[in-house]
């Protein structure tokens, strides 16, 4: 049986590594025999770049070869696949639409470059609901992902692909984008750890724009040290991105402190929202009395405007997505439509067939809703909410170190069982705040639910810049439910159902 790479940790990788029990070269190819095998129905990955892996492989065992592998950074040896929002030169750059199905990166984004520089190994790039827009992965134009931990469900999305190769063991860490809980809810569906930073956190600078004011970038790991390496290699200040902060935290710092001392604030009116599934509203109160039988104090607080954040997200976001679509227009890249005479209906045809049916309907209401005579009725009220939600937030962190919540009202549902949009839209009832707020938050697995039988995160929230809280506390979970397994259809080198 092929070594299950995969489903190692970063530390394990590179303790082999070290220890020459494998070589990196072994790792990579070793990983695309793997995703050959075992990736058939999942689907997460759309492209795979063996001959970067190979390249980045061979750096690696030459230091190993010369004894400098602690040289070449804190994801050396590892592999790490890459939502394909994400730019990585002569990869094709989709977003999972036809209207990039051509198009090749002539640039590398900051977040994947650090990857590289850290010492990873580039795997690929990852399935995503197209252009982000979507919390299942189902509007890919090049098909759906599927949950491992039941092929029949979606794996969540927009990041479903990010998630579900790191729940099947493909790869062992991803990076995937994170606009409204489009890394915490597929985080939460796939049963990993799955970390959105604080706005800023990471560089958005070569990452294809949803919402400018609402995208982070951030990791999914099957550890809670594992996603903190990756976060450590990715954080940071970028000349490209003047929306990025300095960083100089150590997000693997505190991990073992546990959270005696810490305090925990729950949200009441959270755990009573209509539609939140009753196997989820008790793992959450699951994973606060632990944290409560470890020291933490929990503390109940109040966020009043919450229930106004889903309102103000579809504005802001639609608003946000038409202005960063406008650039694929057939003339300077993207899909081009053949045949026309006049630029006008080669534009209007080339828009309507390179876009699918969700990205048109995102863009028509961000269009409509900064027309002359709505924008002032809509768009101008949904920025005052985010700064009622703001400070509702930095109210409630005058009292508590970190809040836990939910993170999706529900477990895994099957691939086809919501056609409605807005029922779609009101899975991201618990984590849209949080971008609205810039705050940081992340999933950690607390086992799974007594009435599906599937994985389900809580969500751990974070002050601004203040990351650190959350990973401490949500390694203390750890210590209670372990790290993320892989998938069980997926473990110990099988490949699926």
């Amino acid at each position: 049986m092929a070594t299950p790479f995969g489903s190692m940790s970063i530390g394990e990788l590179q303790a082999g590594l070290a220890a020459k029990e494998f070589s990196a070269a072994e790792v990579a190819r070793g990983t695309f025999e793997r995703i050959e095998a075992a990736d058939r129905v999942v689907h997460s990955f759309l492209e795979t770049t063996e001959a970067l892996a190979l390249d980045a492989a061979a750096r690696i065992d030459g230091a190993i070869a010369e004894g400098r592998l602690a040289e070449m950074g804190p994801l050396a040896g590892v592999p790490v696949g890459y939502k394909d929002n994400l730019n990585l030169t002569g990869t094709h750059t989709t977003c999972a639409s036809n209207m990039l199905r051509d198009y090749v990166s002539p640039y590398t984004a900051t977040c994947v470059e650090r990857t590289l520089r850290a010492g990873a190994l580039p795997i690929g790039k990852l399935n995503m609901d197209e252009f982000a827009f979507g919390g299942s992965t189902e509007t890919s134009a090049f098909g759906p992902t599927r949950n491992p931990w039941d092929t029949e469900r979606v794996p969540g999305g927009s990041s479903g692909g990010s998630a579900a190769a790191v729940a099947a063991g493909l790869v062992p860490v991803s990076l995937g984008s994170d606009t409204g809980g489009s890394i915490r809810q597929p985080g939460s569906f796939c049963g990993l750890v799955a970390v959105k930073p604080t706005y800023g956190v990471v560089s958005r600078y070569g990452v294809v724009a949803f919402g400018s004011s609402l995208d982070q970038v951030g990791p999914f790991a099957r550890s809670v040290e594992d996603a903190a390496l990756v976060l450590n290699a990715i954080a940071g200040r970028d000349a490209l991105d003047c929306t990025s902060q300095p960083s100089d935290v150590d997000f693997t710092a505190n991990l073992a402190e546990g959270v005696r001392g810490m305090r925990i604030g729950v949200v009441p009116a959270f755990l009573e929202a209509a539609g939140l599934a009753p196997e989820v509203r008790a793992k959450t109160q699951e994973a606060a009395l632990a944290l409560e039988k470890m020291g933490a104090e929990l503390v109940e607080v109040e966020l009043p405007h919450a229930q106004a954040a889903m309102s103000a997200y579809y504005v802001l976001g639609p608003c946000e997505a038409f202005s960063n679509l406008a650039r694929f227009d057939s003339v300077r890249y993207g899909y081009c439509d053949p045949g026309h005479k006049d630029l006008g209906s080669q534009y209007e045809a080339s828009r309507a067939r390179g876009f699918g049916p969700e990205a048109r309907r995102r863009i028509m209401l961000g269009s409509y809703l900064l027309s002359a005579g709505v924008y002032d009725t809509y768009y101008y009220p949904a920025q005052q909410v985010r700064t009622l939600i703001t400070r509702d937030f930095a109210v409630a962190y005058e009292s508590v170190d970190c809040i836990l919540a939910p993170v999706a009202p529900r477990t895994a549902f099957k691939l086809g069982e919501i056609g409605d949009p807005t029922e779609m839209y009101l899975g991201d009832m618990f984590t849209i705040s949080i971008n609205i707020a810039g705050n940081g938050g992340m999933s950690v697995p607390v086992g799974l639910g007594a009435d599906t039988g599937l994985p389900v995160g809580v969500q751990l929230i974070a002050p601004p810049f203040k990351d650190a809280n959350m990973f401490r506390a949500a390694a203390a979970l750890e210590t209670v439910y372990g790290p993320a397994p892989v998938a069980p259809d997926y473990a110990d080198g099988k490949v699926g159902a």
